[in-house]
């Protein structure tokens, strides 16, 4: 089986710093957001790529394809929220409703495609999934002077990735739910949450960084240049 993958790439990466948006800045020599295609297409279970950006995005470079996979483009909102649901309603005509589609992070360059192959086979089977990580340090609760308050169990704490796989029509009703709600999901299997359905978690190796700092920036390069990208 194949999906679609919508490309979140409207936000500013206002944590990053500096002027340039962050799926732009330079890694390795090529933008972040270069990166991070080039890494979904090279998957044989992604079928094509629908790429978020911001009304103002004069940075895009346009390509049809890459690696043989179709490339389209759609303008996001000022949620990621709102530009997920800009991307599903820009694969109307292209992916019925019940046809499954993953979404990813513009800024997680470094996704495995043996990662992305397990979600899109277990998850389409469980009806909804995600790739997450199972934590393994210590949590600590603090209070509102930095001092450690309380020491949290990790058991049965993940901590959410993406790609992240639900039905196009399905995802799209969740979204528009929370909106209609006045509620800010965060990522896409807790708007499905919120509709009473219990996504499939679907282990994912750790490496799968979101370069959310500069000091994420340097180590996505070495992981990059680990696997001979």
């Amino acid at each position: 089986m194949t999906a679609w993958c919508i490309v979140v790439a409207a936000g500013r990466g206002a944590r990053f710093g500096g002027e340039i948006p962050k799926q732009y800045v330079e890694i390795a020599g090529r933008p972040l957001l270069q990166w991070t295609l080039e890494t979904l297409a090279a998957s044989t279970r992604v079928a094509g790529l629908m790429v978020v950006l911001a009304r103002d995005d004069a940075r895009w470079w346009s390509p049809a394809t890459i690696f043989g996979k179709p490339v389209r483009i759609t303008t996001g909102g000022s949620e990621r929220a709102d530009s997920v649901l800009s991307g599903l309603d820009a694969l109307d005509g292209l992916v019925p409703e019940t046809d499954f589609v993953l979404v990813h992070d513009a800024a997680r360059p470094c996704v495995r495609a043996d990662d992305i192959a397990r979600l899109v086979d277990e998850g389409s089977a469980a009806g909804g999934a995600l790739l997450a990580a199972p934590l393994r340090d210590t949590l600590k609760r603090a209070d509102a002077d930095g001092r450690v308050q309380a020491t949290e169990p990790r058991e049965a704490r993940w901590r959410a990735l993406t790609p992240q796989l639900f039905r196009r029509g399905e995802l799209a009703a969740a979204l528009r739910r929370a909106r209609a709600d006045g509620v800010i999901v965060t990522d896409e299997a807790m708007a499905m949450e919120r509709t009473g359905f219990a996504p499939l978690l679907v282990e994912g190796h750790d490496d799968n960084l979101k370069v959310t700092t500069a000091p994420d920036r340097v180590l996505a390069e070495m992981l990059l240049a680990r696997r001979g990208a």
